[in-house]
């Protein structure tokens, strides 16, 4: 049996990795992890190109049968297959560039206008608040939230729970409130879609 040579992702700023050069190496640059493509930059644009594709082509689908569906079934199979797909590892979408969240707010838009029958160019809040889905940005703040109390109150997941804290209160009449610790600032954008940065940046914002 021919076994397939292995790849390696490098990830760093560009200057970097044009100044690493190793011809062992079979780098590549992007790879799959858990299902989710991350780029040699720690940029998601091949997910979001492939979560874009992916959704688009059982939009489509689902226009074609929706006259044999009633509403009940074309919403769940919405839910099952097209939306799922919007809201996995959703946390990590955080912060990224608007123009990446549209892509994603277009494919959610296009997908409550194949379950309801609207047309195309049709206004899209009255029907997402029908339908009760928040929009991309919304489900986006809600995951990082909800774990945002999770991780502090059930410990788990615990590769997560090491990563934050919460601040010790303070004398003052806010002191009932229960704030995260901040972690130290850093030179690095990326860091500001991390989990350790962006969960106390949110919580402490909205508390």
């Amino acid at each position: 049996m021919v076994k397939q040579p292995s790849e390696f992702l490098l990830n760093g700023l560009e200057k970097q990795l044009h100044t690493i050069y190793d011809c062992s190496l079979n780098t590549t640059h992007f790879a799959h992890n858990l299902g989710f493509i991350f780029g040699e930059h720690l940029s998601i644009s091949n997910q979001i190109s492939a979560i874009f594709k992916a959704c688009d082509y059982h939009i489509r689908l689902l226009r074609y049968i929706h006259p044999y569906l009633d509403f009940t079934t074309a919403c769940a199979i919405a839910i099952s297959i097209v939306h799922s797909k919007l809201n996995r590892c959703n946390s990590l979408y955080y912060n990224l560039p608007k123009s990446q969240i549209t892509r994603l707010q277009l494919i959610q838009n296009s997908l409550t206008r194949a379950v309801v029958k609207a047309p195309k160019f049709c206004h899209i809040t009255h029907i997402l608040r029908s339908l009760h889905w928040l929009r991309i940005t919304e489900c986006i703040e809600y995951i990082l939230l909800s774990l945002s109390y999770n991780v502090p109150t059930t410990t788990q997941p615990p590769c997560l729970h090491h990563l934050i804290s919460v601040q010790p209160p303070r004398s003052t009449c806010s002191s009932s409130l229960v704030t995260l610790a901040r972690p130290p600032t850093s030179s690095l954008h990326i860091t500001d879609r991390s989990f350790r940065y962006t969960s106390p940046c949110l919580w402490n914002t909205t508390s």
